[in-house]
């Protein structure tokens, strides 16, 4: 049965379906040895697929690690400031696997890597409402007024890609951890439930508490608690039917 060029490279954990179609516009995939660049090509089980002259395994066995994100490490496949990325932290794993959604490169935690484009996408798509903990120690300590601001979703005003864009963010949850009223500053956990460009840093600005430093503490049910910054392991069966069913939490046991 034909199918959706995108859909078949998600499916084949190449990137997720947006990303599948950008890779696609931009003339990296190729079919049958010709370069396909539109996003209604349809192919068959037969047909030979490649991305940048690497063919793509339908069947693929599908995999799902947990990193532990350091510092100073880029969340994409390849980097054109030859920046370490985190494939490369995990090049032992045979499997194509890639980030589900980004951390900015000084942003430290919970990070996702997998070739399962299915769930990518659901864990993406904003109707599932996944949880994203972050922590940030913030300049300045937020008011009862900033946190109530947060709560209710703040306007953000930005620059992404040279054009500047203005959006309301959904309300978050916000409390503050601790304070440091010595060195004025606080950290704050911030939960969200959007993957957009800068977020947490943005929603920060917008109560005029730039973050100092940040790490996503925890992703859907997943949390690092137990990995050292750059260690990385496989989810268990439990966790990854967990995340397919939309799970949030662990028991209290700490074992789902």
């Amino acid at each position: 049965m034909a199918e959706r060029l995108q859909k078949v490279m998600a499916q084949a954990g190449v990137a997720s379906r947006r990303a599948s179609e950008k890779l696609i516009t931009d003339g990296r995939v190729t079919v049958n040895g010709k370069t396909s660049t539109e996003l209604g090509t349809k192919v068959e089980p037969h047909d030979k697929i490649e991305v940048n002259g690497e063919p793509v395994e339908g069947n693929e066995k599908k995999v799902y690690f947990l990193l532990n994100k350091p510092r100073e490490v880029v969340t994409t496949a390849s980097d054109d400031k030859d920046r370490a990325t985190v494939l490369d932290i995990l090049k032992d794993v045979p499997q194509r696997v890639y980030p589900v959604g980004r951390l900015d490169y000084d942003t430290t935690g919970v990070l996702l890597l997998t070739n399962d484009g299915d769930l990518a996408n659901q864990l993406m798509h904003p109707k599932y409402n996944i949880d994203k903990v972050y922590v940030a120690k913030v300049k300045g300590i937020p008011s009862n007024d900033d946190l109530k601001a947060l709560r209710l979703g703040v306007t953000v005003h930005t620059v992404e890609k040279n054009r500047h864009k203005t959006y309301h963010a959904a309300p978050a949850k916000a409390e503050i951890v601790a304070v440091d009223r010595a060195k004025n500053t606080a950290i704050v956990r911030l939960t969200i439930h959007e993957g957009r460009y800068h977020q947490v840093k943005e929603m920060m600005k917008a109560v005029s508490h730039p973050v100092l430093k940040l790490t996503r503490e925890r992703y859907g049910l997943l949390d690092v608690t137990d990995l050292a910054p750059g260690e990385y392991r496989e989810l268990t069966y439990d966790e990854v039917q967990a995340l397919k069913q939309g799970k949030q939490y662990r028991r209290s046991s700490g074992r789902l």
